[in-house]
């Protein structure tokens, strides 16, 4: 007959390796830094363990410190015990390595630092071609604002909120004469269209 201690352990051990399902559906490899976090900080968060990631783990005295300072340590620890198991288990095997003996701060603290210059390039990139697109005589308008709706959801790729009604404004201002008519009517009928729709209106 199980003991209520096993039956404790049982449902963690459960409980954990649900939470593990949930998170392993985004393989850190590299190149998704920000859908996996992404992923891991919505379970910690949901767990209540989110502040393992940005609360570094620091020994203590258990001779001086006080009962309520140890109890806080060993959660903090055990927490972080977990936290490293799952962010270590959904990468792929080099990264595994690289990171088996990390605390999940300091997982964290390296990526940040590593993939924060990468993605600000990114942004760079994506919003300088965005300023260098516009609409030429001869161009097929379908054509140019499919590659403004891709420009978009490149930034949204990288975590960059780029409202869309800014973007279509851009797609107005670039439009030849011949279209200051329809753009006319668009402001003054206060037609609300995605970047997708707009082109079914010019």
């Amino acid at each position: 007959m199980s003991t209520s201690d096993d039956a404790s352990t049982s449902q963690n051990s459960t409980h954990n390796f649900s939470l593990l399902s949930i998170v392993s559906k985004v393989t850190f490899d590299g190149t998704n830094y920000n859908d996996w976090i992404r992923n891991i900080k919505m379970a910690l968060r949901y767990e209540g363990k989110d502040k393992v990631l940005e609360k570094q783990l620091v020994d203590i005295d258990e001779a001086s410190a006080t009962p309520q300072e140890i109890i806080s340590y060993k959660k903090h620890f055990d927490d972080a015990i977990k936290v490293a198991y799952i962010m270590v288990a959904t990468m792929v095997l080099e990264l595994k390595r690289f990171y088996d003996d990390y605390w999940p701060y300091n997982i964290n603290l390296d990526l940040v630092e590593k993939f924060h210059k990468r993605e600000h390039q990114k942004k760079y990139e994506v919003v300088k071609a965005i300023m260098a697109c516009s609409f030429k005589e001869g161009d097929l308008i379908f054509n140019y604002v499919q590659k403004m709706k891709i420009y978009m959801e490149r930034l949204e790729r990288i975590n960059v909120n780029f409202d869309e009604e800014l973007a279509i404004d851009m797609v107005h201002n670039s439009l030849p004469p011949c279209y200051d008519q329809f753009v006319f009517a668009y402001h003054l009928n206060n037609t609300e269209t995605t970047l997708g729709q707009l082109h079914n209106l010019l």
